[in-house]
């Protein structure tokens, strides 16, 4: 496709009218004649768009308009300024865009233009080549889980394939083959959606490249891609414009990529990627490009959604509501997928999620080399993102460079955070024994409920003494949280619960805290402790989010409620937060066990994760949570024996984990 500009067959006007738009957008401006202080990534989509819109339409126009940016792009003596020139991703972006602009209108251009054009990219090729054979074992050369990797390689495999470079395609693609065995099968992406955006489609470039110029069909291989828009959907907020920000996010409009979308759709024939692309492409595309942080943009991908559309795949709107993720511990449920709808995404896991963790620790044994660059993977094991009625309203920091677990929704000990963070890559040079995880998970879409317990005590400080700091999440099918976190240290410490928001939360008469965005609204109601210290305060979190743009700056204000204990060695803080309702919930009289009834929805969530034994008025369970809701079937996690209004609905030997009867 990419190589020879052949289209799926099959009409595509929408298609043709947005490559036109996109060729003819830079006409206004005039070429650089020096290097810009900022990224020149743009130069090459600037160039390879008219060149294509000319290769489709025959209109010499846009001939004369990629020849502009060709020319200025070519005459900068290196590609990238202010971060590793000619060696990361400015040289990447140009080498792939420059390349195939040189493929598909080489032959129409003046001599003296195609062969400087031909020129460079041998110069910015050979540069690019020999700096990933240097770097071998540290930085983006054997990154294998960062889009440094997939997207200089793919810049150079890109070249290698033009040029006739075997030596480059051929270094390009035992790297991809490695970066494909060693993905996440369930296609999660540490970085975050935004990083996912910007660099997964140069995974499905380099596919495309290779399949056509050599005949070889990896895109079943390793399982990743075949997974990963499953896991970028459900990243995906009710009503579809915004985007969850775990990890790096610079804002939440940086996560859609209807090229690659539709790439995914018809490589593996999925409906909801289909429809996906056609939303962004169409309803969302002005509204992402302009209020994007992300440079350059959704706007430049039109070339991939002319080449990649196949008009033969039916498109179907989303509908499943629950998912998770093992590799990165990730959690999401949501009440539907309208614009008023709820959805929680609750993580933990190591850094780079559980593969990326264990693969690299045998290459640091084993070689000596540092392959987890996961900088964009923050200290947020046990922290969740709270949407509903269209907003945000328990939130994540965003990107930054300082990352702290105290940004997050999450607890401190003593104050403190995780051991080693306030850096960039929080995960660098740490033990490899010091992993958050999921486990007890329960995830039905069908019965509505979602149920997670986070071990994060692990990533505390030693000297802390942190024996247990274990965070159980459940969503109800109406969309109501129940946060129980249990907290146990070999001495007294003070036990802080963090709660961020986008805008002051408010004090209520009964001791509640309403949170308020526009007009949605969720109310959180603390059952315990009773004695905790109560105050709010403003968090400012700054970021540069890209090297080769020094002077950017990204400023997040969060305002943090905490709740702090008095000292002891053990903690517990259960909490409920529901949207758009008055009814916070009350707490179940428990002689084992904690709980949370909401008699408004009928819901009732009873949990024990550590002892695994409730008992309650009419519930007695050997179990990790019991999940009731009136008039239907009860749900248990870990659940050996239930018995409810002196009937006996479960008995086994061995733990049960889902609906009973």
């Amino acid at each position: 496709m990419l190589l020879s500009a052949t289209p799926p067959p099959g009409p595509r006007p929408g298609r043709e009218l947005r490559l036109c738009e996109e060729a003819a957008r830079h006409r206004g401006l005039t070429p650089p004649r020096t290097h810009p202080l900022a990224s020149i990534t743009w130069l090459g989509p600037a160039a390879s768009n008219p060149a294509l819109a000319y290769r489709v339409t025959g209109d010499r126009a846009h001939l004369d308009e990629s020849r502009r940016w060709i020319e200025s792009a070519v005459r900068l003596p290196h590609w990238g300024r202010a971060h590793m020139p000619d060696h990361d991703l400015d040289a990447g972006w140009l080498l792939h865009h420059l390349s195939l602009a040189y493929r598909w209108i080489g032959d129409d251009l003046p001599d003296e233009v195609r062969a400087l054009l031909r020129y460079k990219l041998l110069l910015q090729g050979r540069r690019m080549y020999e700096f990933a054979v240097a770097g071998e074992g540290s930085w983006w050369s054997s990154s294998y889980w960062q889009n440094h990797n997939w997207i200089c390689y793919a810049g150079l495999a890109t070249a290698g394939y033009v040029l006739g470079k075997q030596e480059w395609t051929e270094r390009a693609k035992d790297n991809l083959g490695t970066v494909l065995d060693l993905m996440p099968q369930d296609g999660s992406h540490a970085e975050g959606v935004v990083y996912w955006r910007y660099g997964v489609p140069f995974l499905a470039i380099h596919l495309d490249l290779l399949q056509e110029a050599e005949g070889i069909d990896w895109w079943g291989r390793g399982g990743f891609l075949s997974s990963t828009f499953r896991y970028r959907l459900h990243q995906t907020a009710p009503g579809f414009a915004f985007n969850v920000d775990h990890g790096d996010c610079h804002d939440r409009r940086s996560g859609h990529s209807a090229g690659l979308y539709y790439r995914l759709a018809a490589q593996y024939g999925l409906p909801e990627a289909q429809w996906m692309g056609d939303l962004v492409s169409g309803e969302l595309l002005w509204q992402e490009a302009a209020e994007s942080g992300v440079r350059p943009g959704i706007l430049p991908e039109a070339y991939l959604e002319y080449l990649w559309y196949d008009p033969s795949v039916a498109a179907a709107r989303p509908s499943e509501t629950h998912a998770y993720f093992p590799d990165l511990g990730l959690l999401t449920a949501r009440t539907g997928w309208d614009d008023d709808a709820t959805l929680v995404s609750f993580k933990a896991s190591p850094g780079g999620g559980h593969t990326a963790w264990d693969t690299s620790a045998k290459h640091r044994a084993e070689r000596g080399w540092e392959t987890l660059n996961q900088g964009h993977h923050h200290p947020d094991s046990g922290s969740f993102v709270l949407v509903s009625q269209g907003a945000f309203l328990a939130v994540d920091e965003g990107y930054s460079n300082r990352k702290r677990a105290a940004h997050h929704n999450l607890l401190l000990v003593d104050g403190q955070g995780y051991a080693d963070e306030d850096r960039y890559h929080v995960y660098q040079g740490i033990p490899y024994e010091r992993q958050a995880r999921q486990r007890d998970v329960l995830v039905d879409g069908e019965g509505g409920w979602a149920h997670a317990t986070a071990e994060i005590a692990a990533m505390y400080d030693p000297a802390l003494g942190v024996r247990r700091l274990d965070r159980t999440l459940v969503s109800t099918p109406s969309g109501r949280l129940v946060l129980l976190d249990l907290a146990e240290a070999e001495e007294e410490r003070e036990w802080t619960f963090l709660l961020q928001t986008d805008r002051p939360t408010r004090a209520e008469p009964d001791g509640s805290r309403l949170i308020r965005s526009g007009a949605a609204t969720a109310l959180v109601r603390r059952f315990a402790p009773a004695g905790a210290s109560v105050h709010s305060e403003v968090t400012e979190v700054e970021a540069n989010p890209t090297s080769s743009t020094p002077e950017l700056r990204l400023t997040r204000t969060l305002h943090t409620l905490r709740a702090t204990t008095a000292r002891a060695r053990e903690g517990l803080f259960l909490t409920a937060l529901t949207p758009g309702t008055t009814d916070g919930g009350e707490r179940v009289a428990c002689a084992q066990g904690h709980g949370v009834a909401f008699a408004g929805a009928g819901e009732t969530v009873l949990l024990s994760p550590a002892g695994r034994r409730i008992r309650t008025e009419t519930v007695g369970a050997d179990a990790a949570a019991v999940l009731l809701r009136a008039g239907r079937a009860p749900y248990v996690v870990a659940c050996t024996r239930l018995e409810v209004d002196g009937r006996v609905l479960l008995d086994t030997p061995e733990p049960h984990t889902g609906k009973v009867g």
